[in-house]
């Protein structure tokens, strides 16, 4: 392959595709899939390593809390498949994370409490909350969530 095709294969990857992908550049799609499938995986097998292997009587919160992380590693692999239509969760990955980062580890951190402290490596782990951020397209999510066309009756 020469170099002119291959920066052209590069350049259409930042390119919309209006019929395929309603207007979202490709190379969102492949962030998305990628942030999907590290959630199926990676979410995945600390979850349901953690479920099957648990020995006794769950504690209701903690079960939930599992139960729910179970589901986001379930509906993940649905979003490699369709990444447009599983971003709501994302958008509830995004919203917990960004809640428990200010409620929890920004005040830990404020007062020099967080280093050496329990909070300290989910606070390591809900700080990649950047990526999914930085990857979902939000000029589509405004368009299709938030604008409110006006629809003739």
């Amino acid at each position: 392959m020469n170099t002119g095709k291959l920066v052209e294969r590069i350049i259409s990857l930042f390119r919309s595709n209006a019929k395929l992908w309603q207007g979202v550049p490709l190379i969102n799609i492949y962030c998305l899939r990628l942030l999907y499938l590290l959630m199926f995986f990676v979410l995945g097998k600390d979850v349901w390593t953690y479920i099957f292997t648990h020995t006794g009587v769950w504690e209701s919160n903690e079960a939930m809390a599992w139960s729910v992380w179970a589901s986001f590693s379930l509906l993940a692999f649905l979003g490699i498949l369709q990444p447009l239509k599983l971003l709501p969760i994302l958008f509830l990955e995004i919203s917990y994370k960004l809640i428990w980062l200010m409620m929890v580890a920004y005040p830990l951190w404020n007062s020099g409490t967080l280093a050496g402290s329990p909070a300290e490596g989910m606070t390591a782990a809900f700080v990649l909350v950047i990526l999914p951020i930085l990857f979902v397209p939000w000029k589509y999510v405004l368009k299709t969530y938030i604008s409110v066309e006006r629809q003739d009756v």
